[in-house]
């Protein structure tokens, strides 16, 4: 099963190639996209089987040992991330195909769109089965080169303005991890983050704490977390409508996981989480009110992406293997959750020309399929009975108020508080934009709403454009994937709890450290 690891990060990029290749193409471009993102999405399936019902997977590439080589390794985490992220990688280019089909290439140039978008694919995959820390860096920063071309797809001013925030924010941000992993390589003499935890120990703990600091610093970045999430709310919103969607649902995610990693394997005797508590419910309260501020929908569920990056940082910090396992099948949530709700906005944008709440009234007669692909996912992330959303936010607040101290009651109220305005902002624009119909009430309308009159608008649009099937069938799908998320919690949350026991067990990174050591000197 080892031969099957490095084809998760090789074949997107040698589907990336051969779209480059067939550049005017656009036929063999989209099936080879759709063919690759499958196939690695068939091989994560696989693999989460073989390290469900066994040991963790690690290679060597190239045979070389031990901290010289790239190590790329395959645990429960991995291989789950891997296979939800194909998932939504593939839902959202089918989402693109269809736009691309019906408006050309204005908003997505096909020559440029699928290399780069199996270029990030490529990187998020090979972030998620990294094995040291400059592999990670290296899948960020492969993110990052994509991201920017994606971000800026139409060339428009807002999305360069937004691309240019994003990339120095970016550079920033793996400024410090590289100085971070410089660091770690000249006090420990490896990046390989199995032997890291093995040799943590041996450096004093002022050293650790500063080490510690400055990757959590890097990784929140990455991840929007508060207050260093400034940079999000007008970058998102701006791109293409299938950019988005991946942006929302899988590029903070790799932050988050990058923080799990270290914090649970590198630094578990490091303690910082007192300071993780706060900023999770800085996160969340401060994220959830700019969501409520905002009177255009792809910023309210930017700032809702935010706040709802505080639960997974709670989670962390509560650092016990309960709230682990909690973490990540919110994490898992989210991912689909936030992805589906962008994809639902994009169709919304199309049938009514905007996606300003004030202007939108009448799509529940208009289109009623489109209400019924907003309304789940946004009762969803809401948190009601009996979502997944609901789900993974219980099992968080009991793995906090099994430890029961005041700061993790605060945390819980924050937590509910959280949930209770995300629905409330959701089902605000539900609200005005499906069931408003007639024109007279538009001015009591105005004085309900009257606190959003300064909020930024959306941006002019008035073309109201047809909606191809293709893109309803995979909105569609990502609905019934996050209905799937509630009808099979029991057994994906299972799985969620085997991992948060492994990652904090230190046996478990022993035997890991092992694995990789016979898989180098097999691959000599």
């Amino acid at each position: 099963m080892s031969a099957l690891v490095p084809l998760l990060v090789t074949l997107p990029l040698i589907g990336a190639a051969f779209t480059l290749v067939f550049g005017r193409r656009r036929r063999i471009q989209v099936t080879v996209s759709i063919l690759t993102l499958t196939a690695v999405m068939v091989i994560a399936a696989v693999l989460l089987v073989v390290v469900d019902a066994g040991t963790p997977i690690a290679v060597a590439v190239g045979g070389w040992p031990v901290p010289f080589g790239i190590v790329l390794y395959v645990d429960r985490l991995a291989a789950l991330l891997v296979l939800v992220s194909s998932i939504v990688l593939l839902a959202v280019l089918l989402f693109s195909v269809g736009q691309g089909a019906a408006d050309g290439d204005d908003e997505t140039p096909i020559s440029i769109f699928h290399p780069s978008y199996l270029i990030l694919s490529a990187g998020i995959f090979n972030a998620f089965i990294a094995g040291d820390l400059f592999n990670l860096y290296v899948g960020f920063e492969i993110l990052l080169v994509a991201s920017y071309v994606l971000i800026t797809l139409g060339g428009t001013e807002s999305r360069i303005r937004a691309g240019i925030v994003y990339i120095v924010v970016s550079l920033v941000s793996s400024i410090l991890f590289l100085a971070a992993i410089a660091m770690i390589y000249g006090a420990l003499g490896t990046v390989n983050m199995a032997q890291i935890a093995e040799r943590m120990a041996e450096i004093p703990q002022d050293v650790q704490l500063v080490l510690h600091l400055m990757l959590l610093l890097a990784f929140s970045i990455k991840a929007a977390v508060f207050p260093l999430s400034f940079w999000l709310p007008d970058s998102y919103p701006t791109a293409p409508a299938p950019v988005t969607a991946v942006f929302a649902g899988l590029l903070t995610k790799v932050g988050v996981y990058a923080m799990i990693r270290t914090e649970t394997q590198l630094f578990a005797d490091n303690d910082v989480n007192t300071l993780l508590l706060i900023v999770a419910l800085a996160t969340m309260i401060v994220g959830v009110l700019g969501a409520v501020a905002q009177a255009e929908l792809k910023r309210i569920l930017s700032f809702t992406l935010v706040s709802h990056i505080g639960y997974m940082v709670f989670g962390l910090a509560i650092a016990t293997p309960l709230a682990i396992g909690a973490t990540i099948y919110y994490m898992i949530h989210h991912i689909v959750v936030q992805t589906t709700l962008f994809l639902a906005v994009g169709l919304i944008e199309r049938r009514a020309g905007t996606t300003s709440i004030l202007k939108l009234k009448g799509l529940m007669k208009l289109s009623p399929v489109i209400a019924v692909l907003y309304f789940i996912p946004a009762v969803n992330l809401g948190g009601l009975p009996p979502f997944s959303g609901f789900i993974g936010k219980f099992a968080l607040f009991d793995a906090a108020a099994n430890e029961g101290s005041p700061l993790m009651m605060v945390l819980i109220v924050g937590g509910v508080v959280t949930s209770l305005l995300t629905l409330y902002a959701l089902m605000r624009a539900w609200n005005l934009g499906f069931w408003r119909e007639d024109d007279h009430d538009e001015p009591e309308v105005e004085a309900r709403v009257s606190y959003l009159g300064d909020a930024p608008a959306a941006e002019v649009q008035t073309e109201r454009r047809v909606i191809p099937r293709v893109m309803t069938a995979a909105t569609a799908g990502m609905v019934a994937v996050t209905v799937a998320l509630t009808i099979f919690a029991g057994p994906l949350y299972d799985i969620c709890a085997r991992i948060g026991d492994a990652l904090l067990d230190p046996v478990h990174i022993v035997q890991v450290d092992e694995v990789v050591g016979e898989s180098a000197e097999a691959g000599s």
